[in-house]
């Protein structure tokens, strides 16, 4: 349903997103109402330890605030109210605070909320600044390596180009590459973006271009076991298909940049890039894991391209783990092929939404702009093969 933008006289008070995001991180209770749609909330919607939410539509407060919504919204407690752009629950905040509530509203609604986007640096033992981005409105994980005056991003999203670009500039760095694990099926690549921008190598990995890459600019292509120079480090490309065919993690010291092959919580869902073959994929997915990345050191750091409503920051503030952590709690990592085949096709969750459309803009076969690019990623990226973790 397409939200109104009722008028208001602005009266009342706001939050920005990242006030609201602060608020969550620092432990405070807060209490929501999601003036959504019940299929847009349940497609995703804010979470939290101490995130109380009610859902309830905007069409059914048109004509006033319910009672039995007013029953569940507390009277002791600061209510935020919600919804996709910000203009609706301006109203419904307004008549909220008419009944005597404590309330206000969530500034450009859940897309604001899709703009939050964060940087934090990993504590690892190179010679490179290594950093995570997080999104935490699709769980989506972007990184920047950064030596001696060069860097490489990877996996990087076209809607923070600029918040990339900032980056480079404060670090007084220039982008050599920017790379894709794979052809991602729940966000909009911005290497090309990128590589426009600074004249930086797009780089994908060769079997990931074979699927039809079809770009308007020159872009490299990497083998398995190929290394790129940064700085004073090196990333050697490591194959390791099973969630695509494409899919190719990036090594660089004891970090290991697992795109969608490897979570800290769970396994790569096998089925975005050909349905029909999820249980082929699945058993090649296995044979990556077991030959390519189980036999490196315990101390290996493993660094995603998503993580889950399932998955805890580490002590840095980082979705990373080491590998020997996964192999102690991650059940998946420990079944024989079989059981890890069945187990992963038996319960894959829904596809993340408009992946078709998405998959088509990283293969250059479709080109929307910026706001459709941005209203088509919006939601869960689902990528991992179940809604529950798979570890301990």
């Amino acid at each position: 349903m397409t939200e109104a933008t009722p008028e208001t006289d602005g009266a009342v008070e706001s939050i920005t997103p990242t006030e609201l995001k602060a608020r969550i991180d620092d432990g405070e209770d807060v209490f929501l109402l999601d003036a959504r749609s019940e299929g847009d909330y349940a497609e995703w919607h804010i979470d939290g330890e101490t995130v109380d939410i009610v859902n309830y539509p905007y069409f059914q407060l048109l004509d006033g605030i319910p009672e039995d919504l007013l029953a569940d919204l507390p009277r002791d407690q600061t209510v935020t109210v919600l919804c996709a752009k910000g203009g609706s629950s301006e109203m419904i905040a307004e008549s909220l605070e008419a009944e005597g509530y404590d309330v206000n509203h969530l500034e450009h609604g859940m897309k604001g909320w899709a703009r939050i986007y964060e940087y934090t640096e990993l504590d690892v033992d190179i010679d490179a600044t290594v950093a995570q981005y997080q999104r935490p409105s699709s769980g989506c994980l972007a990184y920047l390596v950064a030596s001696d005056g060069e860097a490489a991003l990877i996996d990087p999203l076209r809607a923070f180009t600029d918040q990339y670009l900032q980056d480079l500039r404060l670090f007084g760095a220039d982008l050599k590459y920017a790379l894709d694990t794979h052809i991602h099926a729940d966000h909009i690549s911005g290497i090309r973006e990128l590589a426009t921008e600074t004249g930086a190598s797009a780089v994908l990995p060769t079997p990931a271009a074979d699927r039809g890459v079809g770009y308007d600019l020159e872009y490299e292509t990497i083998g398995d076991g190929q290394r790129l120079t940064v700085g004073n480090v090196e990333l050697e490309a490591i194959h390791t298909p099973g969630h695509t065919t494409g899919m190719t993690a990036y090594r660089v010291g004891d970090v290991l940049f697992t795109g969608d092959g490897l979570f800290t919580e769970s396994v790569a869902r096998p089925d975005l890039e050909d349905p029909e073959a999820a249980r082929n994929a699945a058993r090649t997915l296995y044979e990556s894991l077991h030959e390519k990345v189980l036999p490196l050191p315990d101390e290996t750091v493993i660094a995603p391209a998503h993580f889950s409503d399932a998955a805890t920051p580490t002590d840095d503030g980082t979705y990373t783990a080491t590998l020997g952590d996964l192999r102690e709690r991650m059940d998946a990592l420990s079944m024989s092929e079989e059981a890890f085949v069945e187990f992963i096709v038996a319960d894959m969750p829904p596809r993340p939404a408009n992946y078709e459309a998405i998959i088509a803009t990283n293969l250059g076969q479709a080109a929307p702009d910026d706001d459709r690019a941005f209203e088509l990623e919006l939601g869960p990226n689902n990528c991992a093969a179940s809604d529950e973790a798979l570890t301990n």
